[in-house]
């Protein structure tokens, strides 16, 4: 299926299962926005805002913010925070993909990513390593190597038993010559993702809520998951 093929069955899937499906859509924004939040807030935490406000004094931060702002217990929190936030959107991967293929979904399926949560974090470090490692080289080699991985936790939530660098090989496999179709895919939905942007300046919120990712998670994910299904259709042909 071609990109618009795939983004016109995610939009009437969407239309089909809402409102329950957006409201679930909401419980993951909050709950990550929420996290999100928190991980910013911690003891610890350097916030974009304390940087951008030095560098409007004219002061260049340095080092130094670094070693005022750090408490070890604050530090840890943020860790396990910042970890859960791939837990979550797992959670959410499982929920769209489910959507895609017209099962039955949950909220409780919000949370799906506990369940193996090793392994998710097992491949949220092993990829983000061997992207940064790329990106080292030069920048392109950096984006190839992340859209060489993104199938990675689909192929977890379909088989949950097999390990984290089975799943990242199977993604290198499956989007071999199909990089280039996820990142034209990926570009569609740009505008979308400055609306959002733009609404969270126009309409504030204590946890700076993204509204229009009520609407645009569904359909990216869902969109994503279609993608996942079709790659995964040509290679059992």
């Amino acid at each position: 299926m071609s990109g618009s093929e795939l983004k016109a069955n995610a939009r009437k899937l969407i239309f089909e299962k809402s409102p329950r499906l957006l409201l679930i859509s909401l419980v993951y924004v909050v709950l990550v926005s929420v996290v999100s939040w928190l991980t910013v807030q911690l003891p610890g935490s350097i916030r974009a805002d304390d940087i951008l406000t030095r560098l409007s004094a004219g002061e260049m931060p340095g080092l130094g913010i670094l070693y005022t702002n750090f408490r070890p217990v604050g530090v840890f929190l943020a860790i396990i925070l910042y970890m859960i936030q791939p837990i979550l959107d797992v959670g959410y991967k499982s929920f769209c993909l489910k959507t895609s293929r017209k099962q039955d979904t949950e909220f409780k399926d919000l949370f799906n990513g506990f369940l193996f949560f090793t392994k998710v974090i097992s491949i949220f470090i092993i990829t983000t390593v061997l992207i940064t490692l790329w990106s080292m080289l030069l920048f392109i080699p950096g984006i190839v190597a992340l859209y060489r991985y993104r199938l990675a936790y689909y192929i977890l939530l379909d088989d949950p038993r097999k390990g984290a660098m089975q799943c990242i090989n199977e993604s290198k496999l499956l989007m071999n010559g199909k990089k280039l179709d996820l990142l034209i895919i990926d570009l569609s939905f740009i505008g979308w993702y400055f609306l959002d942007v733009l609404v969270m300046f126009i309409i504030p919120s204590p946890i700076a809520l993204p509204l229009v990712s009520i609407w645009l998670s569904p359909y990216f994910g869902i969109t994503i998951s279609g993608f996942y299904e079709d790659q995964i259709a040509k290679t059992a042909v």
